[in-house]
């Protein structure tokens, strides 16, 4: 996939942005990394591998899926279904924002930035083909990276619920993708049940 200068530049201050997170996860070789620069990085390489030809747009959209996200904890809102749908808006508007500052600073046209700002906002999922395809990066990082340890902290009713909810925001092609993901032998059996739920 080729990356422009201004590509690179916005992904370099995205990235600076997300070494702050002061939240670390060490992955399976045993580096260890921010959090939310590491899901950034992950989310970039999905789609790279999920749809090599993804727009600019899409490209800067998934490298700040989460900027700053830990700015705003989930703690600082009740917690119960409202507080937690509240969190979610609110995080999209501040990444929304966040990204915008950051791409006016590289240079991007007003169009760029209202193409990225609507896609982070998660507009007209199942019509718009690049929030879709957003969706399914973001729903197979999920599966192969933080459905395990997700999975272990809930019992097998919640974990199936939020399968299957995972399941419906994906395309046919992101089905697909998921279920050629190197999964445990557990986490397999877990979605065979969703699925078939």
């Amino acid at each position: 996939m080729a990356i422009s200068d201004k590509l690179q530049q916005a992904f370099s201050l995205f990235d600076k942005a997300n070494e702050q997170d002061p939240h670390t996860e060490i992955t399976p070789s045993g580096k260890t990394y921010p959090k939310e620069l590491l899901y950034a990085l992950r989310m970039t390489e999905k789609l790279n591998n999920f749809a090599p030809k993804a727009s600019e747009a899409l490209q800067l959209t998934a490298r700040c899926q989460h900027i700053c996200r830990w700015e705003i904890p989930r703690e600082s809102y009740e917690m119960n279904r409202t507080g937690y749908l509240k969190w979610r808006q609110d995080l999209k508007k501040f990444h929304a924002q966040k990204a915008s500052a950051i791409l006016e600073e590289v240079g991007y046209d007003q169009e760029t930035i209202e193409k990225v700002a609507f896609l982070l906002e998660k507009k007209q999922l199942k019509k718009n083909e690049d929030t879709q395809t957003l969706e399914d990066v973001i729903c197979l990082v999920f599966l192969e990276h933080y459905f395990e340890p997700f999975a272990s902290q809930h019992d097998e009713a919640k974990v199936i619920d939020i399968l299957q909810k995972t399941w419906r925001k994906m395309s046919e092609e992101g089905h697909e993708a998921a279920l050629k993901l190197p999964l445990s032998k557990n986490s397999l059996e877990l979605v065979s049940k969703a699925i078939a739920g």
